[in-house]
């Protein structure tokens, strides 16, 4: 039996990069998956490769940051499977236009702190009732490695997924008895395609060096530790916040590889 046969995930941002990764291995590891994204065509096909492998999705469009439409994700789940146990909050925006303070556009700002932030409580906030008819579930959110340091771009980026590792200790701390667990994944540098077309060879080979492994991680290395969350195998691991970036939070000097990164990329 399949470690996540029988239950039934959401992951929002699933038509690409980390979500989609994730979806893929939810749905290999046994579990009925919802991939919920703003990318309607991007979810269909994802969905659409799980049934034709002999698993079980659907897709669903959704904005995260609109409560009716979160509610509506949830109430489509239950609709379509019976169940809900696992949710998976990985949608996020971060926008190249995320620079310092002086230059912040505050409508910038709140469109950040929408997706990022208040999408995960919405998503929480419905589907938390839903895991408690159950017996309980497992909540996973993304948050990142800038998330812990201070950036010298991405300000509002970095303060939402700040904000989303509290978040996430108070959701652990108040639904822990309900057998509801919550943890934080932190991602490092992950080669996605949108990462490749972003940076060029040169600045991928600064930010390898970065990392204490000899290679950086791609959506499956995020995918297997979502999986891991999401199964009883963590049963007694919940208000965690787990780095998965190839140890560059514990290298001293990071920063300025990062640094002179950015400086690269703005020339």
């Amino acid at each position: 039996m399949k470690k996540l046969e029988g239950k039934v995930a959401i992951v929002t941002g699933g038509a690409s990069g980390i979500g989609l990764g994730t979806v893929l291995r939810l749905a290999e590891d046994g579990a009925a998956v919802v991939v919920a994204d703003l990318n309607e065509e991007g979810a269909k096909k994802a969905a659409d490769e799980i049934v034709q492998n002999g698993g079980q999705a659907i897709p669903f469009k959704v904005d995260v940051s609109n409560e009716e439409e979160v509610k509506a994700m949830v109430e489509k789940t239950i609709e379509a499977f019976g169940r809900l146990d696992i949710l998976h909050n990985n949608a996020a925006y971060s926008p190249i236009a995320d620079k310092g303070v002086p230059e912040m556009d505050v409508d910038m700002w709140d469109a950040v702190m929408a997706i990022n932030l208040r999408g995960p409580m919405l998503g929480c906030k419905y589907a938390i009732p839903e895991m408690r008819k159950v017996g309980g579930g497992s909540i996973i959110n993304t948050a990142s490695a800038n998330g812990k340091v201070g950036d010298y771009e991405r300000t509002a980026y970095s303060a939402s997924k700040a904000g989303l590792m509290s978040f996430t200790r108070s959701v652990a701390t108040q639904h822990g008895k309900e057998s509801i667990r919550c943890n934080t994944v932190l991602p490092g540098l992950i080669v996605t395609p949108a990462t490749r077309r972003k940076f060029s060879t040169e600045l991928m080979e600064l930010m390898e060096e970065g990392n204490l492994t000899p290679y950086v991680g791609g959506p499956e290395d995020i995918a297997a530790l979502v999986s891991f969350l999401a199964s009883e195998e963590s049963r007694y691991i919940t208000g965690q916040e787990i780095n998965c970036d190839g140890g560059v939070l514990v290298r001293a000097g990071a920063g300025a590889i990062m640094r002179y990164i950015r400086e690269k990329e703005s020339k």
